[in-house]
């Protein structure tokens, strides 16, 4: 019994053995073949490398890209809601009086919201300021709650923000932009403690800031723009009208349910007819996610024919191979070599040539991004996983443009061969 299990089992393990050395013999032919023929071969693998190397360039372009964007939205605030007066609807326009939004709004939006972190009001004022003994100049102030800084992000200079105590305590204090306080002053440091008129009240300066990002002037904040306590831009404008409310959660998943709660609270506080937007950045996060995915989609699309090019490239060298090798083929198949072993005799060539550009293309794509960290000092993503896919694919590549020529070596006829000149 126990000779009847060895045996098959010997039989095994000399099969397994005898494809080894088969496999083995076949890898070594091919790189005889191409050091037979190093400018062939270098001039096939050219284009793989070139396709592989924009492959893994394409996914470094797009994550970059795609973090680029993400970090901008979320400088802004991810986690923020702001809601806004947008008007009245066409069947309540006859009224013609505006139904504005309040501060009070906005203690009932905290009140009745869970979740809500910081909030505060922003009251738009255009009025006209004197810097030093300069002339009048229109500009926009903006009247804001000290928690504006963190809802906001916005990013002190220079000097400091107000506190609440300057608020409650109705502070003439005042926040340059930076713009305007090289403008005025000459530089930032310079500004602060300095006077200024609005409205021929006298403010200190206390601070200069700027917004995390530039949001190309598609904010409430513009080039020229200074910051006062809401509290004294009310008593000054005597008005309890807003023109936008911040809101910044603790829990980002918690935006959507939010949202729509803010809505109802505000349209609930008003007359019928007024419309109010509430806004947040999970659309524009989504969009900008399709955005990118879309664009990558593209270049991919892009670098894909380049490696079909490529892989057209490889099939035309290995038809030209099998053509001026024919003889060879014939004495191989005339000493026993099977069908199998020529086929993969060139298929294999093919694979290392497929291998050869894919190493080079992949060297190539993560060396570039890699240089721009060390040498450039820029935070370029680099993707191991598309530097995987893109070897994996040359391999592909390599085993579906090569299988033709490969097949038709194999089916070539020993005795036409050998009488081939």
């Amino acid at each position: 019994m126990a000779q009847t299990i060895v045996a098959p089992l010997t039989r095994l393990s000399r099969l397994d053995l005898s494809r080894t050395l088969v496999f083995r013999e076949i890898l070594r032919m091919g790189i005889d073949s191409l050091k037979a023929d190093k400018l062939r071969a270098a001039m096939t693998a050219l284009g793989m490398a070139v396709g592989t190397a924009a492959l893994i360039l394409v996914v470094t372009v797009a994550l970059t890209g795609k973090r680029y964007v993400l970090s901008q939205i979320e400088g802004v605030g991810t986690n923020v809601i702001w809601a806004e007066y947008s008007g009245v609807s066409s069947a309540a326009a006859s009224n013609g009086i505006g139904d504005y939004l309040t501060a009070k709004d906005m203690l009932a939006v905290q009140q009745a919201v869970p979740g809500v972190k910081e909030a505060s009001p922003v009251l738009n004022m255009h009025a006209r300021i004197v810097i030093g003994s300069g002339k009048e100049q229109d500009i926009l102030v903006l009247g804001v709650d000290p928690q504006y800084q963190t809802v906001r992000r916005i990013i002190v200079s220079a000097g400091r923000f107000f506190d609440q105590q300057d608020s409650e305590a109705g502070n003439k204090v005042a926040l340059l932009t930076e713009s305007l306080a090289r403008e005025r002053f000459g530089s930032l440091d310079l500004a602060l403690g300095r006077t200024i008129r609005i409205e021929e009240v006298p403010f200190v300066v206390i601070g200069t800031f700027r917004e995390s990002i530039d949001t190309l002037g598609r904010s409430e904040i513009e080039d020229s723009t200074i910051i006062i306590p809401y509290s004294v831009a009310q008593a000054m404008s005597g008005t309890t009208a807003v023109n936008q409310i911040y809101f910044s959660m603790y829990n980002a998943g918690s935006i959507p349910a939010a949202t729509d709660k803010i809505q109802s609270i505000i349209n609930a506080r008003h007359r019928p007819g007024s419309v109010y937007s509430v806004s947040n950045m999970t659309d524009v996060l989504r969009l900008a996610n399709k955005t990118a995915n879309a664009f990558t989609a593209v270049l991919l699309l892009f670098a894909a024919v380049t490696l079909i090019a490529a892989g057209i490239g490889i099939m035309n060298i290995m038809m030209a191979t099998v053509h001026l090798r024919i003889h060879e083929i014939g004495v191989r198949k005339a000493v026993g070599a099977t069908r199998s072993a020529i086929l993969l005799q060139f298929l294999c060539e093919a694979v290392l040539i497929a291998l050869l550009g894919g190493s080079v293309g992949t060297i190539i794509g993560i060396g570039i991004p890699i240089s721009l960290q060390v040498f450039g000092d820029r935070h370029v993503p680099v993707s191991i996983t598309s530097a995987i896919v893109a070897m994996v694919v040359s391999c592909a590549v390599g085993i579906t443009f090569g299988i033709t020529p490969a097949n038709n070596a194999a089916r070539l006829d020993p005795v036409e061969c050998l009488r081939h000149e």
